[in-house]
């Protein structure tokens, strides 16, 4: 592998244990609104979940909308009536408390760092999550520069996403910049349509689909 002068981070399920903060934060706002998190309370939730962010991944939805309707679907499902709007806010506020990094992140970071690499966040997260829970994490001492797509007003794979992160960054020459993901959809694809090599985290040796190319594969 090559040396990168630029290493483009994805937040979720690359660096943060995002599984392990969802469960945490919905198990808490269910509790606090009367719900038992059981398997199928939860799979209610992850179902309706998934296919927004599916949606959303497909640009039909927008993000803002998203986050109140995953729990205005839940309501309706389970036949509550909280407010949804304050549903989404309890729970990403929960979510950003939770700054646990998967096995070996952080001991990434400090070795790229240690060899002279910038090193960015590129996510398509929630803003108030991922500030929360990059600030509650150890990586900001190796990580000071943070893209959100919330933010930017456009999302990954969209290349004009990519653009910003290199007219911030002063990447003149997208060769010596590199984007790392486990998202095919959203990170590769993203760093094929912007001309960068890619590295897909695969942990799970999920079968490759869709248009997206890596240019290398780690578990």
């Amino acid at each position: 592998m090559k040396r990168y002068d630029f290493v483009l981070l994805d937040a979720d399920n690359t660096l943060f244990d995002f599984d392990a903060a969802e469960r945490k934060a919905l198990h808490h706002v269910l509790r606090t609104r009367g719900y038992t998190p059981d398997p199928a309370t939860v799979g209610t939730y992850l179902k309706i979940n998934t296919a927004l962010w599916d949606a959303f991944a497909r640009g039909e939805v927008e993000q803002d909308f998203l986050l109140v309707e995953r729990f205005r679907r839940f309501e309706q499902a389970m036949g509550g009536s909280h407010d949804p709007a304050a549903f989404n806010a309890d729970y990403l506020a929960a979510l950003a408390s939770n700054g646990d990094l998967l096995p070996g992140a952080l001991e990434l970071c400090r070795s790229l760092s240690a060899l002279g690499c910038t090193l960015a966040i590129v996510t398509n997260g929630a803003t108030v999550a991922q500030r929360g829970r990059y600030a509650a994490s150890p990586i900001r001492e190796y990580i000071q520069h943070l893209f959100i797509s919330q933010e930017l007003g456009v999302r990954k794979p969209d290349p004009l996403f990519f653009d910003h992160v290199c007219r911030k960054l002063d990447i003149s020459d997208r060769s010596k910049a590199v984007v790392v993901g486990d998202n095919l959809a959203s990170d590769i694809l993203g760093g094929n349509r912007a001309g960068m090599d890619t590295i897909w985290y695969n942990p799970h040796s999920a079968p490759l689909s869709g248009s997206a190319r890596p240019t290398y594969t780690a578990a």
